[in-house]
This record gives C-alpha cells, structure tokens and sequence, in this order.
C-alpha cells in the first residue's frame, strides 16, 4: 500500500452497519415495471430497485453495502452520520419551489380573436378577421401594461396572442412601446413574444420587431399536406406562408427568434417521424409533441374526442424513439416536454411549465388579459371562458384591483386544490415531485378542480412519460447520455 493511501480509512469504515440503524426520510414508491419500483423523494431525487430491495428499505433490514450508500447520499435514509442531510434536502426542496416566490412572470395579452385560419381543433374559439368587436381597445392595453408591472417578478415576458394578433399590431406597438417606457423606471428583464402564424408578417412588423428585440412562436404541423389539413385557411397554402415567415424572421433577426410548436391530431397521429423530418429540415433542434386539450373548437367540433390518451402515449413513445435515434446519429433534436420533466427529475431547478408545477402556475406563473380587459388565471382559462365556462374569470381591468383579482377565491380556492401533495391521489404518487394537478383542466373534464385521478387523462399521460424516461434511462446508457444533456 502507498504511503498516500495509508493516510486514508478504508471504505468499510464510512458505511453504516444494520445494528447502528437508519430512518427513512419521506419517500414515495411505484412499480416501474413487473420487476422493478422507482422512489422519490420531496425533492424529486429517484432510484430504482428491485421490489425486495424496497421490501427490505421499509422494513429497515438494509446493510452496508452499495444501495445503503446510494440511498443514504440521495435522501431516502440518514444515519447518526448524515443529520446534515436533512437541512440539505429541505434547502433542495426549498429551490424546486423557488418559481413560487418570483411570482407572475408570463403576462398574456390577447390583442384580437380575429384570424384568417379556420383551424377545427382551435382552442380559443377564434373569429373571422372582419369582426373587430373582438381586438383589444387603447384603454384596455394600457390598463394591462400598468398590471402587468405590478408583479414583483424581475423577468417579464409579455406574449401577444390571438387569434392572429399581427391583425391587430398597431396594439402591440402601443404595448410594447408603454411597456419599454415603463421599464426605464422599473429596470425589470422584459422580453417580448409574438405567438403567430406569420401569414400577416410584412416588412414594417420585421422592422419594428427588430428594433425592439421581439420573438417570434409559430405553429408547424408537419409537412406541407398534413400542416395544410390540419391548419386550413383560403388559398390552402398556410405550410408556405409558414415556412416563409419562419426564413424572413431568421434572415432579419437571427436565427434563435423564431420557435415552432406542433399540436397532435388525429390525422398526426401515425405520422411522427414525418413531423420531426420536418423540424429538422427547417432547422429546428426541439419540438413539442403536445396533445390536444380540451378546449374551445377542439370541443365543438369533436376533435378532441378523435384519441384518446393511450393513442397519444404511443404517438410520444414512437416519437421519441426516433428523436433518439437521430441524436445517436449526430443530429442535435430533443423533445421539449420531455426536456421539462427531466429538468424536474435530474436538476435542482425548478420549470416555469404552468401545467407541471404544484401549487398550480395559474395566476402565480402567468395571466391573460383578455382583448376585452377580462383577466384570467391562464391561456387554458380565458379558453374555457370562451365556452361560457367563466370560473377561473379574475376580473376586468376597468373594474378591479390588482390586489382583489390576486387575493380572490377565484384564484386562492383552485390554487389550494392544486396543491399536489395533498390531493388525494397524488399524495401518494412516486411521480408528484414531477408533476402537478392542473385544476382547469380537471374542471373543464370531471366539473371538479382536485378530479378524480383514477380517471384523469392528464395523470395517466403524466405518469407513463415519467415511466417510460426512467425506463429509457435506466436500460440504455446511450439514451441516458442524451436525456441527461436535455435537463441542462
């Protein structure tokens, strides 16, 4: 032995021995798979074993050795050793919920219902672009400026949606140039975002645009004959406009100020690599396979009852296969809400994501202010209230306060049902430190906020992409390799 290693103890001597004993600290446990269980603690730390392994955990028969060490160093247990690690986990606890405390930080701005598109599976119940009722007036924008800084949030993003808000851009000149005059004062992080489908885009907006900084997120479907389907507008040539806009942005502003997002059909469905073929091709490194939701049009016209959860698990399954496979490959690609759930699984971070946080985001992570001075707790809100579904209404700007809308029990009682780790159900769940309760949605499918999670498509999507990660972690390194880059 080296005269360097004499001067340390030998591993043996650190680990514990099953007569010094151990407590568990909160864990919660789930199969992973016929043979397998996955734990997580408070802080969303997992581990996967054998069931006996875990049998032998509860009942405190675990010995020194490997999975004493690994459980020990990942908060499942602590020892007269390790009492440090309990200020340890409560200060990994404290920074999952850090988005708490920076409070709203996304602020909606719906500046006109008009669109030239007739999308069937449209979420906010759009109108036709003659109808001029539907655009936000000057004295509503400005009201919403004025509350948008109300939030004491450094970072303000303000995100201008529709319809198709560039049909009422002379709005979104006056709000970002209230805002930017606004901000010489505040000196907040202010971004603008301009969610569009760039039909509209001239040489003037590209201008204003590049002088002030905005960004742009747009909506690809897929290729030209399934985007065109699904996204129908008069001279069928919606994929063009897109694809042209998407290079005028990039050749203007940059490269990185244009994002595209998909929303899954029916008609998407068998056709994931021909969607991701297409986002690569254009030169995107991410794209969302989202589902449908339960919203406006997509509820009218029955779209949204076209498939059903399990449907869309093997669409997300297939898709994310092959955005592996071409990672393998050397094509930088990753699937952004499965981005979200491992930056929640494998970093200390916490996620603006609205729909994964606990308590809910809605309110606390962002507001709508509607194109007629209404405000509501999130987009998925203001689009139930389209329906004639106003729970979730906080106010109207002409009429309220700041503090009474955030105080209410409009938004106080949803956000106490949305407290995940006491919901029946959830409270229980290995995969809760990755998720949340998202109460609009369970309202808008069960007429209840909490919802019974036993029949929750939100909870059995939710819960079989964190299975499948884990899966994919856990049995392949290679895919492991790339998931973890994802949660950077």
């Amino acid at each position: 032995m080296s005269a360097l290693a004499k001067r340390f103890s030998s591993l043996s001597d650190f680990r514990k021995t099953e007569d010094q004993g151990y407590k568990l600290l909160p864990l919660r446990f789930l199969p992973l798979d016929e043979k397998r269980y996955v734990l997580t603690n408070m802080a969303g730390e997992f581990l996967v074993a054998d069931r006996s392994h875990v049998v032998d955990l509860i009942e405190h028969r675990v010995s020194a050795g490997d999975f004493y060490d690994e459980l020990k160093s990942r908060h499942f247990i602590y020892d007269n050793d390790s009492r440090a690690a309990l200020g340890l986990l409560g200060l990994k606890y404290r920074t999952k919920l850090n988005h708490v405390s920076r409070f709203t930080g996304l602020h909606m701005f719906v500046v006109t219902l008009r669109c030239d598109y007739t999308c069937k599976y449209c979420q906010v119940s759009r109108q036709t672009e003659d109808r001029h009722t539907f655009d936000m007036n000057a004295d509503t924008a400005a009201r919403a400026v004025a509350m948008t800084f109300r939030s004491p949030s450094h970072p303000i993003k303000i995100e201008f949606q529709g319809g198709e808000p560039l049909l009422n851009f002379e709005r979104i000149q006056q709000i970002v140039n209230l805002a930017r005059d606004q901000n010489r004062e505040e000196r907040r992080d202010l971004q603008f975002v301009i969610a569009s489908n760039l039909s509209m885009l001239t040489d003037d907006i590209l201008e204003f645009c590049d002088h002030e900084g905005i960004y742009f997120s747009t909506s690809l479907k897929g290729p030209a004959d399934l985007h065109n389907a699904n996204r129908p507008r008069p001279g069928k040539n919606g994929h063009e406009l897109t694809i042209g806009g998407i290079k005028r942005i990039r050749d203007r502003l940059g490269i990185d100020k244009v994002s595209a997002l998909m929303t899954t059909t029916d008609r998407s469905l068998g056709r994931p690599r021909d969607i991701i073929d297409e986002y690569v091709r254009h030169g995107f490194n991410s794209i969302f396979l989202r589902p449908l939701s339960p919203y406006g049009f997509a509820v009218t016209t029955g779209q949204v009852d076209r498939y059903n959860t399990k449907l869309w698990l093997a669409f997300y399954k297939e898709g994310l296969r092959y955005i592996l496979d071409l990672n393998h490959h050397g094509v930088s690609m990753r699937e952004t809400y499965s981005s979200i759930v491992l930056r929640k699984m494998l970093t200390p971070a916490s996620t603006g994501y609205v729909d994964l946080q606990s308590p809910a985001g809605i309110g606390i992570s962002g507001l709508v202010y509607n194109y007629d001075g209404d405000v509501y707790a999130s987009d998925e809100a203001r689009m139930l209230a389209e329906m004639g579904d106003k729970t979730f209404r906080l106010g109207n700007l002409a009429v309220d306060r700041y503090d009474d809308m955030m105080l209410s029990e409009k938004l106080l009682d949803p956000l106490e049902a949305s407290v995940a780790e006491s919901a029946p159900t959830c409270s229980e769940c290995a995969f809760v430190p990755y998720c949340g309760s998202d109460p609009i949605f369970h309202h808008a499918t069960q007429g209840d906020a909490v919802g019974n999670k036993a029949l929750s498509g939100f909870c059995q999507r939710n819960m079989e992409v964190c299975r499948h990660l884990i899966r994919l972690m856990e049995d392949s390194p290679s895919d492991r390799d790339v998931l973890q880059r994802w949660a950077l």
